[in-house]
């Protein structure tokens, strides 16, 4: 056996002919020797053949693609949250972006920082807690008494001086029907005092940009109360004898719709259109 297979290698080489006459009993170059030793050989895949039999499994079942990038072929690079490389963003029928930056690169978003450490010095608490002056409240239709928000920037700034004292969004605005809402903390010369949702009512979306304004003043307005501003007007005493002594509940006539309504005003006001006394 094996000096049959040394002569197929040495026959299949060219150099050896006369010998594999006497073994095989044919004549060299005749092919009932190529018959033989083609029958008895090993096939080996051509790699020419095999590149064109991948190429025609392709065409009919598509491209191969590893496993390791499936559910990855379709996902693009995107940039990190609050990169300045980002791709235009289609904000079409959103009301905010709700990526807004304002989260990143600012300890106010999240910190406590500095807050019940110590009182403030003597003449910011007077300014801060001095009792408000009557002839500065107002009274809302339904009986609500209320300083108006610019007063309470009024007195911040007399406490800390302007830019002593700010609003830090804590979220992202939200929007519940037709009522807009966003978070604020209020800071104070470096230090947290306190937290609030403000919220203001909104009818179109031409109406948003003050819509925003108003939240934010609201907020302002609940945040105060930590400090002691304004207190009185959550006082129920103090509120019974303000409306006693500055105010009157009458029943008005809406001049275009007819309906008549008992609404509150001060005793030295008098009704504004479309509201009329009858």
């Amino acid at each position: 056996m094996q000096r049959t297979a040394y002569l197929r290698h040495k026959l299949l080489s060219g150099i050896v002919r006369n010998e594999a006459q006497s073994v095989f009993g044919v004549k060299a170059g005749s092919s009932r020797i190529g018959v033989r030793f083609a029958s008895s050989a090993k096939i080996v895949s051509s790699p020419v053949k095999r590149a064109t039999n991948t190429s025609a499994a392709t065409e009919r079942n598509g491209p191969v693609v590893d496993k390791k990038d499936i559910g990855n072929e379709n996902k693009e690079s995107l940039p990190a949250f609050g990169s300045t490389e980002s791709k235009d963003q289609d904000l079409t029928g959103s009301l905010f972006n709700p990526a807004e930056g304002y989260l990143q690169g600012s300890e106010w978003s999240t910190s406590f920082a500095g807050m019940a450490t110590q009182p403030f010095e003597s003449r910011v608490s007077e300014v801060l807690m001095a009792p408000i002056q009557e002839n500065e409240i107002e009274i809302k239709p339904d009986g609500l008494l209320y300083l108006p928000e610019i007063k309470y920037r009024r007195i911040l700034n007399r406490a800390f001086g302007p830019g002593g004292w700010g609003l830090v969004p804590r979220g992202a605005h939200s929007v519940s029907g037709r009522t807009l809402s966003r978070e604020y903390a209020l800071i104070c010369l470096g230090r947290f005092i306190s937290q609030a949702r403000g919220e203001q009512d909104f009818f179109d979306e031409g109406g948003l940009a003050t819509a925003t304004e108003g939240c934010k003043s609201n907020a302002l307005v609940r945040c105060c109360k930590d400090l002691g501003v304004a207190s009185e007007l959550w006082d129920p005493g103090f509120i019974t004898k303000f409306k006693a002594k500055y105010c009157v509940e009458e029943w008005v006539t809406h001049a275009v719709k007819g309906n008549k309504k008992r609404m509150w005003r001060l005793k030295d006001r008098q009704w504004d259109y479309p509201w009329t006394k009858k």
